[in-house]
């Protein structure tokens, strides 16, 4: 005996329509047409809005304004090139900034390594204070710092200079190589380390053959940083700098005379001087990888060479 359903259209119904949970149906390839290009432009125009700067300043170091400002394209010479140290007070306060920075950057990344390695590696009390003060330093406003700073070194009497722009220097640069190298550390295998005190080296052994080769690349990362914070740095230097004149400040005073091309030039060397730094660290660490690659190919093939004999 055959059953028939009592009413046919509701499962005719209830078969032909989906569920309201059920996933909506595929986009069709119209929908994905233009979709696609939506990462794509958002990228260009993020990097075209970064390199835009560089471009304009790197092209009107080639500029010779008609005026004192440098803003407006005239014809094309090299006569900033050839007189870059024309303006004494500017190239005093460049070589004041690269002093500042590159003392500020050994000091501060030797600090902030160990510190990053502490607080990545050791669980310890008053380690979260530490990291709370490292943050503070950071997300602190800059005019905050400056101010802070300027009241601690007039109430210790020390005479502001070289010595309170290099001492504020390493201070906020010490976080931004901190946290580089923490996160360098968090991601590092505990094991090698381990191996390294099994196959019997010592804890300086291992620390200089095995945790600092693989923590260098974030050690590296974070002295480049520091290095561009301490060049860089207008607004604390300006509380603490004194009768002092670094590059910025220098810059930020010749903006209501006129600026020379030759500020251009100047930058465009340090940024030149920059990209070359990272262009050497690039191919030092593939330099690295492919010799790393090699000498695990040699051991293999010794391995299977003793295992055949």
């Amino acid at each position: 005996m055959t059953m028939r359903p009592e009413n046919p259209a509701l499962i005719s119904d209830s078969v032909g329509e989906p569920n309201v949970g059920d996933s909506p149906p595929p986009k069709t390839p119209s929908s994905k047409r233009w979709t696609r290009f939506i990462l794509p432009t958002y990228t260009t125009l993020f990097i075209l809005y970064l390199i835009i700067p560089i471009v304009v300043m790197i092209v009107f170091a080639f500029n010779t304004p008609s005026g004192r400002y440098n803003i407006k394209w005239e014809h094309a010479s090299l006569d900033a090139w050839r007189n870059l140290f024309s303006y004494p007070d500017l190239s005093t306060s460049l070589k004041l900034s690269l002093e500042v920075a590159f003392v500020a950057t050994i000091v501060a990344t030797i600090l902030g390594t160990f510190l990053g390695l502490a607080l990545g590696r050791y669980r310890f009390r008053g380690a979260g204070a530490m990291s709370f003060v490292i943050f503070l330093a950071i997300a602190s406003p800059e005019i905050v710092l400056g101010s802070s700073m300027l009241s601690m070194f007039v109430n210790a009497r020390v005479p502001q200079g070289f010595v309170t722009i290099l001492l504020a220097h390493i201070m906020f640069c010490i976080s931004f190589v901190a946290i580089t190298v923490r996160a360098r550390v968090a991601g590092m295998d505990r094991s090698l380390e381990e191996a390294a005190g099994d196959l019997g080296a010592d804890a300086k052994t291992t620390f200089i053959k095995v945790t600092l080769p693989i923590i260098m690349p974030g050690v590296i990362a974070g002295a480049l940083l520091a290095f561009a914070l301490s060049i860089d740095d207008f607004v604390i230097t300006n509380f603490v700098a004194g009768s002092s004149t670094t590059f910025p400040l220098w810059v930020f005073g010749a903006t209501r005379q006129g600026l020379p091309p030759q500020v251009n030039v100047m930058g465009t060397l340090l940024f030149t001087f920059g990209i070359l730094i990272v262009g050497v660290q690039l191919l030092a660490s593939r330099a690295r990888a492919r010799g790393d690659d090699k000498r695990l190919a040699q051991d293999k093939a010794r391995l299977l060479a003793a295992q055949t004999s």
